[in-house]
């Protein structure tokens, strides 16, 4: 092959080359292009997954709900304890083993999914939005209880002024409509320092105490807005007994004993029960109840939803007042409405 010859091939090579090259990088391009919309594509279909099974979690967990309002409908005695059928807690069950009169499905055939429920009565709690009366100054008799709770609970007293002082300004900056309490709290410069006023005692670390504190008090405290709820004898736990009706431990001990036989059947039976020496109790105790916490718990494989739903009981009524959820986790249940 002359010299002429091989050169001229030179750039047919070269063509050939140049066209493998931007073949590859056309493939290139179109793997990447596709690797896109199927990763897409998958990451649709769990988003859509995802939010099926919340959504299906969700109306699943609304039978907790109504489960609760069946006992409570049933329940129309006029004296609350934890004897009651509302106290006895829904033990977990296997969601398809409620279907084992279909036919069609069997145990075996339905997601390793669990439903369990418990019903937690709200004025086994001392109530904080009864620090601050009617006339948005610091009721002293409350203050004093939840001081002694919190000592109780081997915390400092000075934990339940800051609530007091900071659920005041909460309560008067949500009235500060009306100019009388709008001066109470110290004008408009007030109004804009107030805190927002929680709803749930989850929410009372908006008040100035840490969220260590704020988790040690839960299981002793609620928070029902606009009304007095008394703390119920026959469900409270001995540190709130022991607060409301300044007492010792001691003595709250004697009053957990004996309403476990004896349920009390009015507040003045406190008093034969302790002695002639014990104060007569006062209004913010009681026998009855009308707020009720009502807890279901979705167990699916290794996920956990709860959803929690606070009730108010009028008769057969039961409206729910607000509810809150979790995901991820155990909400560990108030120690006092055992």
């Amino acid at each position: 092959m002359s010299r002429s010859t091989t050169w001229s091939l030179h750039p047919r090579t070269h063509q050939r080359g140049a066209a493998l090259l931007a073949a590859m990088v056309i493939v290139t391009i179109v793997v990447t292009i596709a690797s896109s919309m199927v990763w897409q594509q998958w990451r649709a279909v769990q988003v859509e997954s995802a939010e099926r099974s919340v959504a299906q979690s969700q109306w699943i967990l609304r039978g907790a709900l109504d489960w609760g309002r069946l006992i409570l409908r049933a329940d129309s005695r006029t004296v609350d304890h934890l004897g009651e059928p509302w106290a006895v807690p829904l033990a977990e069950a296997r969601i398809s083993s409620f279907l084992a009169s279909d036919q069609e499905n069997t145990a075996d055939s339905g997601p390793e999914a669990f439903l369990s429920g418990q019903i937690y009565d709200v004025a086994a709690r001392f109530n904080l939005a009864s620090l601050v009366d009617s006339t948005g100054e610091i009721d002293q008799a409350q203050l004093q209880a939840l001081q002694r709770l919190c000592e109780y609970l081997s915390m400092s007293p000075s934990v339940a002024d800051t609530l007091a002082l900071a659920w005041r300004r909460a309560w008067l900056g949500r009235a500060a409509d009306d100019p009388q309490m709008l001066a109470k709290l110290g004008g408009e410069e007030g109004r804009q320092k107030a805190p927002v006023m929680p709803q749930t005692v989850d929410q009372i670390v908006w008040l100035g105490v840490d969220a260590g504190v704020a988790e040690r008090l839960r299981p002793y405290v609620t928070l029902i807005v606009d009304d007095q709820v008394p703390v119920n004898l026959n469900t409270a736990p001995r540190e709130v007994l022991a607060a409301v009706l300044d007492v010792d431990l001691g003595r709250a001990d004697r009053l957990v004993q004996y309403r476990q036989r004896n349920p009390f059947k009015d507040a003045g039976e406190v008093s034969n029960v302790l002695g002639n020496a014990a104060q007569p109790p006062g209004s913010n105790v009681s026998v009855t109840s009308s707020y009720f916490e009502i807890t279901g718990r979705l167990r699916l494989e290794d996920s956990v939803m709860q959803k929690r739903y606070v009730v108010k009981r009028d008769g057969l009524n039961i409206r729910v007042l607000f509810e809150t959820s979790a995901s991820g986790m155990d909400m560990q249940a108030p120690q006092g409405a055992r």
